[in-house]
């Protein structure tokens, strides 16, 4: 089985960048979205016919233009539930999660904690909550996460560590978090398969030519259950497709 997750920082945007030709081409089973910045009612027959063949689940900010996720599906879920079941989360439309008879698929785009930290004490207050919510859907059955974590986890997991020490991605306590999500169950696939490799990135600043000299960060994940770590074949970066200041991301599992 192959997923894909992609930060596209704007579906409309993206599709005018080559969007539609990267799905078409990849054939994932499942593909999930963030950043969609985009309501239901702006759905036309342009961006349906893209997705022809799969279910598609959408969960749109309350704000307009903002966050939002999607996921598309070949195989159509048994249910699918929308945010995680705490009103003050759940006006942002960062979180769709789907129901398949041995798994469940959760597609989130975390809160970025933002300049000056603005919002980093709600990112704490969303992150205990979020892996409370992963942990007892992990009780009935495996998990899949993928999405924008905004969080890089370890030194190796962006360009440059020692400047960005304290802004926003790669604080103290986003780390903490993320450590704390992985010790209670939870495997990165990527680094379970490249717990060595560098240089693997996954989002570039638009400013100063991050991406052609690779000064990014490693913020996009696919996240799964211990118990089913084994079974993943692959974790992929395609760092070389463009459409976003994000590039996508990839997991075969069987």
């Amino acid at each position: 089985m192959k997923l894909i997750s992609w930060n596209v920082n704007g579906l409309r945007a993206a599709i005018q960048k080559g969007f539609a030709q990267f799905f078409q081409t990849v054939d994932a089973d499942i593909f999930c979205i963030q950043e969609t910045k985009m309501q239901e009612d702006q759905i036309d027959l342009s961006i349906e016919n893209i997705f022809e063949g799969y279910y598609a689940y959408w969960n749109s900010a309350v704000k307009k233009g903002y966050s939002g996720t999607a996921v598309f599906t070949k195989q159509k879920p048994m249910k699918v539930t929308y945010g995680i079941g705490i009103e003050k989360h759940d006006t942002e439309g960062r979180v769709i999660t789907l129901e398949f008879e041995d798994f469940y698929l959760v597609n989130c785009y975390t809160p970025n904690s933002k300049r000056e930290l603005e919002r980093l004490e709600y990112r704490m207050i969303w992150e205990d909550a979020f892996r409370n919510y992963l942990l007892q859907l992990d009780k009935e059955k495996p998990v899949i996460l993928c999405g924008d974590l905004n969080v890089a986890h370890e030194e190796i997991d962006l360009k440059n560590p020692k400047t960005n020490r304290h802004n926003a991605g790669f604080t103290d306590e986003e780390r903490t978090k993320m450590t704390s999500l992985l010790d209670s169950g939870f495997t990165d696939s990527f680094r379970y398969l490249y717990p060595d490799k560098e240089n693997c990135y996954t989002w570039w600043s638009y400013m100063f030519h991050a991406r052609e000299k690779n000064a990014g960060w490693r913020i996009d994940y696919f996240i799964v259950s211990k118990s089913i770590e084994s079974k993943i074949k692959d974790s992929i970066i395609y760092a070389e497709v463009l459409g976003s200041d994000h590039c996508p991301v990839g997991l075969e599992i069987g």
